[in-house]
């Protein structure tokens, strides 16, 4: 099932972040596990395209919706994931709704957004077919997912929200509370306020909404606030506490 098939309903979608580990077996790890969509960051990590372009294919191969975030809002980035094949896009510090239509200009193709065409290739695994159905396939498959991370996006999220083309909407929390001038404080106040002004932006316009969550209860508890698109920890975290947590254990328990 692709990924909007997936936002089409509310129920829930739990998926890892990978910001370190691009290889082969990826895709078919995270499908093992059960994980129904990969977040492949590509901010954060220093992949590059050509490594996109092979981690694509690895989730592909699996059967494993990836959504992917580029470093930055620049048409180049974004359709050249799309190009790649990629089925979410997320760009960092979407704070107006201008913003997020430049987003849709770049994931969707005519008559949706202004990408450039580019047709035979990844995202349409190198199939021929008429002009007008392979523009309409693409923009049905591409998801365009507005990254909440600045105070100036949560005032102006429901704007954004309404933005025709924006399918969902993902927190940022981390830099959102930098933004709000309470870094790392998720109980503040106006932390809890903003929160509160994204779920019921995303509720108000049938938006997907999601995050990252380290813990299981946290992902449970933002679940029932209206988050569907669970992201539970990453590759690197997942690693080092699980390794952590048996090194620890095999060492008491041989004392």
């Amino acid at each position: 099932m692709g990924l909007r098939q997936l936002a089409a309903s509310k129920e829930l979608k739990v998926g890892n972040f990978i910001v370190e580990f691009a290889t082969p077996g990826i895709g078919h790890i995270l499908k093992v596990a059960g994980m129904d969509f990969a977040f492949f960051d590509m901010e954060h990590s220093g992949f590059s395209f050509e490594t996109l372009k092979s981690a694509v294919r690895y989730f592909e191969a699996a059967q494993v919706p990836v959504i992917v975030r580029v470093p930055a809002l620049e048409n180049d980035m974004l359709a050249r994931a799309c190009d790649m094949g990629a089925e979410g896009l997320i760009a960092p510090m979407i704070s107006t709704a201008e913003q997020a239509r430049a987003m849709v200009d770049s994931v969707k193709y005519f008559p949706a957004g202004k990408r450039g065409v580019g047709l035979q290739m990844a995202h349409d695994n190198y199939r021929s077919a008429p002009v007008a159905d392979a523009l309409r396939a693409a923009n049905e498959r591409t998801m365009v997912i507005c990254l909440i991370e600045t105070a100036d996006g949560a005032k102006n999220v429901d704007a954004i929200a309404a933005v025709e083309g924006v399918d969902g909407l993902w927190v940022g929390h981390f830099d959102l509370s930098v933004s709000l001038g309470i870094p790392g404080d998720f109980a503040h106040p106006t932390f809890a306020a903003a929160m509160d002004g994204i779920i019921a932006a995303a509720k108000k316009h049938g938006k997907a909404l999601g995050r990252l969550v380290p813990s299981v209860e946290q992902g449970i508890a933002f679940h029932k606030q209206g988050f569907d698109f669970i992201c539970y920890s990453g590759d690197i975290w997942v690693l080092r506490d699980g390794l952590a947590a048996a090194g620890k254990a095999i060492r008491e328990g041989v004392r």
